[in-house]
């Protein structure tokens, strides 16, 4: 069976998928999807943004626990898009990080573009390499392990 790649997601589709909002959703579009394979999306880094307020006021930064977040945000639209039905049932919950590295800093004005690879699932856990990157420079990456679960 041959796969469908899915592009330009604009903020309607990926909320019809993520379950989070404003402060809290961090994709702004999906560029680029393939499912049950990779996933490009963009976040719009905008000094608007509430953590601006407090990291740091002199100095305004993204924080790395949000471009990972971020990330993992990216793979749930990933899965979802991969799911042929079912993905209002579920919620999608990170559940482990490793090699997490932070290479650059974001600032406002700044464009994210998210890359996540799925590289294998196993026992309903999805291993997943992800990337942030702002113009040609790579600003984190990580591998994260990602669970969908049913909705109680």
């Amino acid at each position: 069976m041959k796969e469908t790649a899915y592009t330009d997601f604009d903020i309607q589709k990926v909320m019809e998928y993520l379950p989070h909002r404003f402060p809290f959703l961090l994709i702004d579009r999906v560029l680029q999807c393939t499912p049950n394979k990779q996933l490009t999306a963009l976040k719009n880094v905008t000094f608007n943004e509430p953590f601006f307020q407090g990291h740091f006021p002199s100095q305004p930064i993204m924080p790395g626990v949000l471009i990972l977040e971020a990330i993992a945000q990216a793979t749930g639209l990933l899965s979802f898009c991969s799911m042929q039905a079912g993905h209002k049932e579920k919620l999608y919950m990170l559940v482990g990080i490793d090699k997490a590295r932070f290479r650059g800093q974001v600032i406002p004005g700044d464009q994210l573009t998210l890359s996540v690879t799925l590289k294998r699932n196993m026992r309903g856990i999805g291993m997943f390499e992800g990337r942030a990157m702002v113009g040609d420079e790579m600003v984190a990456e990580a591998e994260l392990m990602c669970s969908a679960q049913n909705k109680e």
